[in-house]
């Protein structure tokens, strides 16, 4: 079965396993609104398949994520109208700081919370890059498979914020190699990454999708209920040693961070030339 999207590519498998693929290569998967919604609701079906046991995400491309879009606006209201929101804090429209909040709740913190908690196995493939919002689309799932020629970033703390909304760098890199990157701005390799555990293979760039869909076959033997339970538990487990809670203090922190930007440099979705060539703020002022 195959449904139509415009951003990603959703089919299933062997009536058991539901692919998902980001297919943006020429924005090298670059998040618009219209990915992450149509991406929510390529998972809404897979779990709501009896079928589905095991969802794939994958990549277009030469790359996973190169993070968000930024010409697509997607920190302003612009056409938020248009989608059928997931969460309820409401209010995009509203002036300041409290309409920013709600978009960002809403399309970055509150969707990829939800998607960690999709009670049914996800396993990511990723090759290239994935840059710090494309983190958010690689860290909620359960297993990453990753390409030998795979890196990992976030460079915003260069930009003078804390770190992309779904601050899972602590959890998945630990702390002392989570604070090194993001003061850094450097690279993680795929096996770098395996070492830490913040990857479960790594496989060469040819053999990664046949590995993402060999491991979903096998885990597509196992009875479904076992399954949510097996996964339930471990993130409870995560929950009860302050994930959820850590999180979401980040992500205040890293609003107080946007709004001192804007201040300084105005809304850099609606003028993306105040960017350089990194995507990190050109300084206007002595603040860096």
């Amino acid at each position: 079965m195959t449904t139509r999207f415009s951003t990603i590519r959703y089919e299933v498998l062997d009536e058991t396993i539901a692919r998902v693929t980001l297919n943006r290569p020429e924005k090298r998967n670059a998040q618009s609104k219209h990915m992450l919604y149509e991406l929510n609701e390529a998972f809404d079906l897979a779990c709501q398949s009896d079928s589905v046991k095991v969802i794939v995400l994958d990549a277009e491309g030469t790359d996973f994520s190169a993070g968000h879009d930024l010409t697509d606006a997607s920190n302003r209201s612009d056409n938020m109208a248009e989608f059928d929101t997931i969460g309820t804090w409401g209010g995009f429209d509203l002036p300041g700081g409290e309409g920013m909040y709600a978009i960002e709740a809403e399309l970055y913190l509150g969707m990829s919370l939800r998607w960690r908690d999709i009670p049914k196995p996800l396993i990511a493939a990723a090759q290239g890059k994935t840059i710090a919002g494309g983190l958010m689309l690689l860290w909620p799932c359960d297993i990453i498979i990753a390409s030998d020629d795979a890196v990992f970033c976030d460079p915003v703390v260069a930009a003078g914020v804390n770190g992309v909304e779904y601050f899972g760098h602590p959890w998945e890199l630990g702390a002392r190699k989570a604070k090194e990157l993001l003061f850094t701005g450097d690279w993680l390799s795929a096996e770098q990454a395996r070492e830490l555990g913040m990857v479960n293979q790594v496989v060469p760039r040819a053999d990664l999708l046949d590995t993402a869909l060999a491991m979903a076959r096998r885990i597509a033997t196992k009875p479904s209920f076992g399954l949510k339970l097996a996964k339930q538990s471990v993130n409870q487990a995560v929950d009860a040693q302050g994930f959820r809670s850590a999180l979401q203090a980040a992500f205040s922190l890293q609003q107080l961070a946007h709004t001192h930007l804007r201040v300084l440099h105005g809304d850099l979705a609606a003028d993306p030339s105040a960017l350089d060539a990194k995507g990190l703020v050109r300084p206007t002022t002595g603040d860096r």
